[in-house]
């Protein structure tokens, strides 16, 4: 009995493990960043195309934040389970435009996560301040609610 109880434990730990590395992280719900923002994807078309909103807690600017759209696209492979991604937002109150690429994760806890990185495109007056136009940065997105809800 000694010996099948540690048995008994090493089979049960690699099946909890597998059950956590099979779970399909899904893009579409309500999702919060560390820095406070929070975004809506909706549901995926049948090319893997999405839509949604974007409401930034953080601007260079002064003007009053908006929800802001956004559009993008999933890579649709079935048997991926951790897909990549890629949006835009167009934001509504300054002349700037971002775009996130990414990769949707399962964590060991078995929680949803987006990790992303973007490039953050200001207009200009003129050539000679494109220099300081872009901008590039890191953000990672928890689930805010399941997307079963």
């Amino acid at each position: 009995m000694v010996r099948v109880t540690p048995f008994l434990l090493v089979l049960s730990l690699a099946l909890v493990a597998q059950g956590l590395s099979d779970r399909k992280c899904t893009l579409t719900g309500l999702w919060i960043n560390d820095l406070g923002s929070n975004m809506t994807i909706g549901d995926l078309n049948r090319k893997g195309e999405f839509a949604g909103s974007y409401h930034t807690a953080v601007t260079a600017t002064t003007n009053e934040i908006q929800v802001s759209p956004l559009q993008g696209s999933q890579h649709r492979t079935n048997q991926k389970s951790q897909p990549t991604f890629g949006f835009t937002v167009n934001w509504k109150f300054s002349d700037s435009i971002t775009v996130f690429t990414g990769q949707c994760f399962v964590d060991d806890e078995g929680k949803e996560v987006l990790k992303t990185m973007w490039l953050l495109r200001s207009r200009v007056d003129n050539i000679k301040d494109d220099w300081k136009a872009t901008r590039v940065g890191i953000n990672i997105f928890t689930r805010l609610h399941s997307h079963k809800e």
